[in-house]
């Protein structure tokens, strides 16, 4: 069962989403709250699998905000940016917060659910044309000549970053490479200084643009 914490200033959309989400077997809402800060305290307290986070908040702290600072206190948190803004600032700000990932407002409800369970599974979510900026971004950057971080990881660190950016926890990488799961964790350490990244969710950005998961850019 997916626990998941609803944080979006309108209630009539709280109400729309609960009434959505908990006609599936496999979640259930546990708490709402209607501005960033009451989402904090209802996280902390109630732990939820996913808080789905309402970008846009006028009163009170805003869902970016929000994000970052419940990052920081609870770094496990699955969040799920929900947004009416198909613009890649939000994305990669976003990103940087420590979202899992983001969807817009206007996707089909399957998109929302399958986004959920992608998040609580500890994979990232980026919505198809989040997905199409990113790889227009790496496309500038490579003509820009602006690839140089990636050239600094080994080949090691860089079948590393692959298999994370693929949900792969590190207990699977390690199976998978016939390494311990400590030689995962200092890989991960390792290209996370070097790409001077900090969480998840930017080093599945970071493999997206640079063709890692499968895409041809």
């Amino acid at each position: 069962m997916i626990n998941i914490l609803l944080c979006d200033d309108h209630a009539v959309v709280r109400m729309g989403l609960k009434m959505l989400l908990n006609n599936h077997e496999d979640m259930q809402v546990v708490g709402e709250a209607s501005e960033g800060n009451e989402g904090i305290r209802q996280a902390l307290e109630l732990k939820p699998d996913v808080v789905v986070m309402d970008l846009s908040m006028p009163h009170g702290k805003d869902g970016m905000s929000a994000t970052s600072e419940l990052k920081k206190l609870m770094p496990e948190a699955a969040i799920l940016i929900l947004t009416m803004h198909d613009d890649e600032e939000y994305l990669f700000r976003a990103i940087q917060a420590g979202a899992s990932g983001c969807i817009l407002k206007s996707a089909p409800h399957v998109e929302l659910l399958s986004a959920i369970r992608s998040v609580a599974s500890g994979n990232a979510y980026l919505h198809p044309s989040a997905t199409k900026r990113l790889m227009e971004e790496y496309i500038g950057s490579v003509k820009h000549g602006n690839t140089d971080t990636f050239n600094l990881l080994s080949d090691r660190e860089k079948e590393v970053l692959t298999l994370i950016a693929k949900g792969f926890s590190n207990k699977e990488i390690a199976e998978q490479l016939v390494i311990s799961v400590k030689t995962v964790e200092t890989h991960k350490g390792n290209l996370m200084e070097k790409l001077q990244m900090k969480t998840r969710p930017e080093l599945v950005a970071f493999a997206l643009k640079k063709g890692l998961l499968g895409y041809g850019i």
